[in-house]
């Protein structure tokens, strides 16, 4: 009947014939047309048990086409995959183990209903192959039962035979049964379906130094969850484990590094822990020699270690230089690593950087090298004057988007150091005509307010913005409004008629319930009790500093837990990604990038 729904020519009518040719190589070009069309999105279901028919075959190339035609259609036919089944079992008993191997993957792959009640045997057979390829296979198969019918596994004991397969003298099966138990515990109700215990600990680290790439970074992820019993053993552990630091995949590194990260919150050995972090550094390093988008994970995890652990690559600042070809993303990471690291000994080198970084063509990137200047300013309190003089250095450039952000950092060092850099103000107002963005006028009408007394034109300065306080930005209103209020107060005699205008001004003609609310409040101040208005406004500024933590302290230790996962790239808790999970930073390299 399936028959009759074919054209009698066209590319299906030869598909069908050659499918049921005598002829062994016809039936297999056949299969390899029907994998092709598959491959490019044509729907060939209808061909589906002319397909499965090859599947009784010694042709080992045959049978993967056949299977993999199977795993694609088996949901769409689920009442003909039936017909398969035999063959699935007697494959399961086949002497050559690829083919035992291919059989129970395929079957754990469909995921239909009616397999399953032919799956458990032939698995449980696998699970204890002679062959590791096949114990491998199978162990993953178990997950995959797992993830389909939680309950039919524990009954048929699978989870027990997956738990002794930890102690397996192959190491590649002892990878995979970590890995399937892991996947199995995230979605279990129970979460006592892999515990790692000390025997288990030793035995996954046996087997360690013999797995794929793939295995290791199971097993590594597996031993972040062990909690050493004292010193000792967290020291033992790290020396075992500190081999996978030189490892060519950056997973396997950084996987390595989160084991570690985490066990040196167990040692008391300060020499250990100081030798321990010296070898950390390099492995980090190497990470920044990959594509940019590899980089810019690693970058997101340095940045998270570094918060957790200062003194980490204190003598690398300098691979953290951004070459004229990084793209922007990577760019600003290295630009917030490098005020992570900065400190007297290198903030010669790392002035001298920023600089050459403020003359670059992209403008976003200029804005945030002058900023980071003036972070390393606030941060380190001896570079500070040579920081101001890079600055009004860069403010002689005359280009306009350079001045003002420079203007604005000024700001916060002038917050930092009262009293130290009043020198310098002439200089920036002669910038005034030039402001165009709020934020850096703001900032200057800040610099006017707060010096007013030793500016001797400071309310022709004022004055020089109120003409078109109307318009201006609500940010730039509000300074303007405690700027004046501040002149009044310490120069009362040329300041009283300003101060009505503005204050008349804010409360009558601005919509702005902000600027109009604080208006009231200097009035009512300043007309019933001027000493405390001058308690208020002219009160002493709480000290500002660098900011280095974007993380609090629960959410670090967290995030530690999870470096080399998607939390540690985007600096949020797993719980923020796809339910519970986080997933491999090797499988988000490319979209990393996209923050």
């Amino acid at each position: 009947m399936i028959i009759n729904t074919y054209n009698k020519t066209g590319e299906n009518a030869e598909l069908l014939a050659d499918l049921n040719s005598e002829y062994r190589d016809r039936r297999k070009d056949a299969v390899k047309r029907v994998i092709a069309n598959m491959t490019v999105g044509k729907d060939v279901s209808s061909l589906f048990p002319h397909v499965v028919k090859n599947m009784q075959t010694e042709d080992l190339e045959m049978k993967k086409l056949v299977y993999l035609y199977l795993m694609n259609y088996a949901k769409s036919n689920p009442d003909l995959v039936i017909l398969a089944v035999n063959t699935f079992v007697k494959d399961t008993d086949h002497v050559n183990p690829l083919i035992r191997a291919l059989a129970i993957r395929t079957m754990g792959c469909i995921r239909v209903d009616k397999i399953l009640d032919h799956l458990c045997e032939p698995l449980r057979k696998c699970l204890e192959d002679d062959d590791p390829y096949v114990r491998k296979t199978a162990a993953i198969c178990v997950a995959k039962l797992w993830d389909l019918d939680q309950e039919r596994a524990l009954e048929n004991g699978f989870v027990t035979i997956l738990q002794g397969l930890v102690s397996d003298s192959n190491p590649m099966v002892v990878a995979n049964a970590v890995t399937a138990l892991a996947e199995m515990q995230e979605s279990s109700e129970t979460k006592d379906i892999f515990v790692v215990n000390v025997a288990i600990m030793n035995k996954m680290l046996a087997a360690l130094n013999e797995c794929t790439e793939w295995g290791q970074i199971a097993i590594l992820t597996s031993l972040a969850e062990y909690r050493p019993l004292d010193s000792k053993e967290a020291e033992s552990i790290c020396e075992r484990v500190m081999p996978r630091l030189q490892h060519a995949n950056g997973s396997v590194v950084l996987s390595a590094i989160k084991v570690l990260m985490i066990l040196l919150r167990y040692i008391n050995n300060d020499e250990f822990v100081k030798g321990l972090i010296r070898k950390m550094s390099p492995p980090l390093v190497t990470l920044l020699s990959s594509a940019p988008e590899v980089q810019y994970v690693s970058l997101r995890n340095i940045n998270l270690i570094l918060q957790k652990r200062p003194d980490i690559l204190q003598n690398d600042v300098r691979v953290f230089f951004c070459k004229y070809n990084d793209p922007p993303y990577v760019k600003r990471e290295k630009l917030e690593i490098i005020i992570k690291l900065c400190n007297d000994k290198n903030i010669e080198q790392i002035l001298s950087e920023l600089k050459e970084y403020a003359s670059e063509v992209d403008v976003d990137f200029v804005r945030k090298a002058v900023r980071a200047i003036g972070r390393c300013a606030i941060k380190i309190d001896e570079a500070s004057e040579r920081c101001v003089n890079v600055l009004l250095d860069l403010i002689n450039t005359k280009v306009n988007y350079v001045v003002q952000e420079a203007i604005i950092v000024i700001k916060d060092i002038f917050r930092k150091y009262p009293k130290r850099y009043e020198a310098i103000i002439p200089t920036l107002c002669q910038n005034l005509d030039s402001l165009d963005e709020p934020e850096a006028k703001g900032s200057l009408i800040w610099i006017i307010g707060e010096y007013a007394e030793r500016i001797d034109n400071a309310d022709e300065l004022i004055e020089n913005f109120l003409e078109t306080f109307l318009e201006e930005n609500s940010r730039v209103q509000l300074q303007l409004l405690t700027a004046t209020v501040k002149l009044f107060l310490k120069k009362p005699s040329q300041s009283e008629e300003i101060v009505h205008r503005v204050l008349q001004t804010a409360t009558e003609e601005i919509d702005n319930p902000d600027t109009r609310d604080r208006a009231f409040v200097y009035w009512r101040l300043l007309s019933t009790n001027p000493q405390a208005a001058k308690a208020v406004v002219l009160s002493e500024k709480p000290p500002i500093s660098v900011e280095t933590n974007t993380v609090s302290p629960a959410l670090m230790d967290e995030l530690i837990n999870n470096i080399s996962t998607l939390a540690s790239v985007y600096h949020k808790p797993p719980t923020a990604f796809m339910g519970n999970k986080a997933y491999s930073a090797d499988a988000v390299k490319k979209a990393a990038a996209a923050e």
